[in-house]
């Protein structure tokens, strides 16, 4: 298999943060998986850099919850829990909830339209296959409706769980059968926003939600 993982030695950044953000990277995008042994040496030598800032960027993982230290086995990208699942999407429901609630309120015509080529381009990456491009667009439909609600406080919460909410979707249009429900869902939302149904907008956001939660947990569940 094709060795991806790669430092960008261009980047005005210290080595040590280089790095930390070429494995948060490959943890986030599952380059490297959940349960994947992290190796000092072995990392260091894919990568080209010496074992200190292998071992300060493993720290700073950890600190954030992508990287768990096993007794007796040492560091290893930290597994995807039912519960953590369960926990981050309980919130990101509610706060998309809320979201699509104020955007059918405040979107203007000018957002309308962003929001739809947004939703264009993602329909693209689905027809062309792009996992990579798939997940970024996604990212992008959903940060213009938070964006659009103007509500710095729930902006700040959202981004505040972009990391892990990344993860959790990384994996489910990985590992999802058929896009095209996002492509469907998408469009739903996007026309009870721009018809200001807010009853309907908030149920399908729900269900998109729901959908990649059972989709995760499956997955989970299979891998026990």
């Amino acid at each position: 298999m094709e060795d991806n993982l790669r430092v960008n030695l261009n980047e005005y950044l210290p080595l040590r943060d280089v790095v930390f953000n070429t494995l948060r990277k490959a943890i986030l995008k599952g380059e490297l998986v959940p349960g994947e042994r992290l190796m000092e040496k072995q990392l260091a030598d894919r990568l080209g850099v010496s074992r200190t800032p292998i071992r300060e960027a493993i720290r700073k993982l950890e600190l954030e919850g992508l990287v768990a230290m096993v007794p007796r086995k040492g560091a290893e990208v930290a597994r995807i829990t039912e519960k953590d699942l369960r926990d981050v999407l309980e919130v990101r429901c509610a706060l998309e909830e809320l979201a699509v609630k104020i955007a059918c309120e405040k979107m203007t015509p000018e957002t309308i339209e962003k929001l739809r080529e947004t939703m264009n381009a993602f329909n693209v990456a689905v027809n062309q296959k792009d996992v990579e491009k798939i997940v970024e667009k996604d990212v992008e439909f959903h940060d213009v409706i938070f964006n659009a609600t103007e509500n710095e406080k729930l902006i700040q919460i959202i981004n505040n769980l972009r990391e892990q909410i990344y993860r959790f979707r990384v994996e489910y249009i990985r590992k999802s059968d058929n896009h095209m429900d996002l492509v469907r869902e998408h469009e739903q939302i996007l026309n009870a926003i721009e018809n200001q149904n807010v009853a309907k907008a908030k149920d399908v956001a729900q269900q998109h939600i729901l959908n990649q939660e059972m989709t995760v947990i499956k997955l989970i569940k299979d891998i026990d």
